[in-house]
């Protein structure tokens, strides 16, 4: 199946499809296994460790020669110059996140380069496309990782940007397969991006503690985790995150101070593992070939079916 919309072409890939780029994890052992199924991978810079970041897209430029992008999370990127360090890489395509798209769009979008901003709500979108964004994420409450304090659900929050904006749309929050990325279509999407199925994923580099409670989590097994002056976070249900949900610890602090542990030693009782609802859909930990072979499959077949049953 070959998919033609204006995803595809401002990704410049074959598959409207993005791996999230969650930090610490969106480096090349992941972007670039994305990369060779026809999709897009995606390198992150919230981790803020940016002389590792440039490491990893020169990494990128030797195991892959189809395109792949860079995401700014200007909430904990705030070099002044991160605009021309991401242009000097040669990348075209770059996602804005955690932060006014007024502060880097224009800058971006001089140097040549194609500007997607992730928003949580439909006045972020207003302000997005005012800044002359080409393209919006737009990332439901569901979703792992930083969100807003107040979530809105893809079913709700997809319509509602779609029938205000013409520009295009990717659908972030509950998308692991081809049914939930049919549906997304449905709803205003072009394309969709996974951020906890690419966790799980077998080329993940986190460790396999976390993978595997991802594995075993149920649909329940999330906490929405507010923090004063600051994102709220969607993290697995653990006791650490419980506590966090009770408000006896501060939830930016245990995300900081548990990277190591959680990510690559599999503790995850030591901080808190950024991970999303569709954990409870996600049953198996699988190559990203797999996982991507088989979504755009089955989203031509949950196409069909819906096709199937209309009758003139």
């Amino acid at each position: 199946m070959r998919f033609s919309n204006r995803v595809t072409r401002d990704l410049g890939v074959d598959i409207p499809i993005l791996q999230a780029p969650m930090g610490w994890i969106a480096r090349s052992q992941l972007a670039s296994a994305v990369c060779r199924t026809g999709a897009l991978g995606i390198i992150e810079t919230s981790s803020g460790e940016l002389d590792a970041i440039r490491d990893e897209i020169q990494k990128m430029k030797s195991l892959v020669d189809s395109p792949f992008g860079v995401n700014i999370a200007q909430a904990f990127v705030r070099d002044p110059e991160i605009v021309d360090f991401v242009a000097d890489q040669g990348v075209q395509f770059v996602t804005t996140s955690a932060g006014s798209p007024m502060k880097y769009t224009k800058a971006l979008k001089d140097r040549g380069l194609t500007v997607y901003h992730v928003v949580p709500t439909l006045r972020a979108a207003l302000k997005a496309v005012d800044a002359g964004v080409d393209g919006l994420i737009v990332e439901g409450g569901e979703g792992g990782g930083f969100k807003n304090p107040t979530p809105v659900s893809s079913l709700v929050l997809l319509p509602l940007v779609r029938e205000h904006v013409d520009v295009p749309i990717i659908a972030a929050g509950g998308i692991c397969d081809g049914v939930s990325m049919a549906a997304a279509f449905a709803l205003g999407a072009e394309g969709v991006q996974m951020g906890t199925r690419m966790v799980s994923a077998l080329e993940s580099p986190v460790h396999d503690g976390w993978k595997n409670a991802i594995v075993s989590a149920a649909e329940t097994d999330t906490v929405f985790l507010r923090s004063e002056g600051g994102p709220a976070l969607r993290a697995l249900r653990t006791e650490k995150t419980e506590r966090i949900e009770a408000g006896e610890e501060n939830a930016m602090q245990g995300l900081a101070g548990g990277v190591k542990a959680v990510y690559f030693e599999g503790r995850l009782e030591e901080g808190v593992a950024l991970t999303g609802e569709v954990a409870g859909r996600i049953t198996a930990i699988r190559p990203v070939a797999e996982i991507i072979t088989d979504t755009v499959r089955e989203f031509s077949e949950s196409v069909s079916k819906l096709s199937a049953q209309i009758q003139d």
